[in-house]
């Protein structure tokens, strides 16, 4: 997974960044040895509930149109994500380390070209 400006800049400066931390941060989980892989777990769990928390806010704070599906999806991710966590934490890293490598990377480029594109275009619209 690498952060590619073609596909994940929407032109919202704060989502940019933030996606770029997300990819960064779930790329180095990939690479991750079994030694770092539980913290690094903790720390891109982390990073996507504060990620996902500014957005809800965002939405909220704009009355995004689409909210209500975009929230499932976060509440969704989040739930999984924890789900797999309580696994790490028990020294079971195998379904989290496909988790990260096979279904992450797709789950965000998809989310990022629909909802999070969505939401991008009404921030610029609102001028939020």
């Amino acid at each position: 997974m690498a952060f590619d400006d073609a596909r994940h800049t929407l032109g919202v400066a704060e989502m940019d960044a933030t996606h770029r931390a997300f990819v960064t941060l779930a790329a180095a989980l990939a690479e991750a040895d079994n030694a770092t892989f539980p913290t690094l777990y903790g720390e891109l769990l982390a990073h996507t509930r504060e990620h996902f928390a500014a957005e809800d806010a965002r939405m909220r704070a704009t009355r995004f149109p689409a909210i209500g599906e975009h929230l499932n999806e976060h509440q969704r991710v989040i739930g999984e994500l924890t789900a797999f966590n309580r696994s790490v934490q028990a020294g079971r890293l195998q379904l989290a380390r496909a988790y990260v490598r096979e279904s992450l990377p797709g789950w965000f480029d998809l989310h990022l070209a629909t909802m999070d594109a969505a939401l991008a275009a009404h921030l610029r619209r609102t001028g939020a």
